[in-house]
């Protein structure tokens, strides 16, 4: 079992700046990822950002050049500086481990935490 705690949301006006943080705990080894979604209710559930064990990361491109993921493989840890924030930004962000296993990959998630972009 691997246990999956977000923090950080809130209320940010728009231009402004948040930062999630992610904390894995458990059985976290062989991990593949650690990625970003976010959902907006009605909506499908959406990749913001990834980054593998190796530090490779990649964006959506409504996000890229705004957000920011790194992650602390020592202290099983990513986070997302989201910078430039925008009023589309509003969703729940949840967060994914995604970890191999013998018979492939199965994903761990978070409870999420609510962001809101609004003046």
């Amino acid at each position: 079992q691997v246990q999956v705690v977000e923090s950080g949301g809130g209320l940010v006006q728009p231009g402004g700046s948040l930062r999630l943080s992610c904390a894995a705990s458990g059985n976290v080894r062989s991990i593949e990822s650690m990625d970003w979604y976010r959902q907006i209710p009605g909506k499908q559930r959406e990749l913001v950002a990834t980054i593998t064990n190796g530090g490779s990361a990649n964006y959506a491109a409504s996000v890229k050049g705004r957000f920011t993921i790194s992650s602390d493989n020592a202290k099983n840890m990513v986070y997302l500086q989201m910078n430039s924030l925008k009023p589309e930004d509003t969703a729940e962000y949840y967060c994914n481990v995604r970890q191999w296993t013998s018979w492939g990959t199965r994903d761990w998630w978070g409870q999420g935490t609510q962001v809101t972009v609004s003046s």
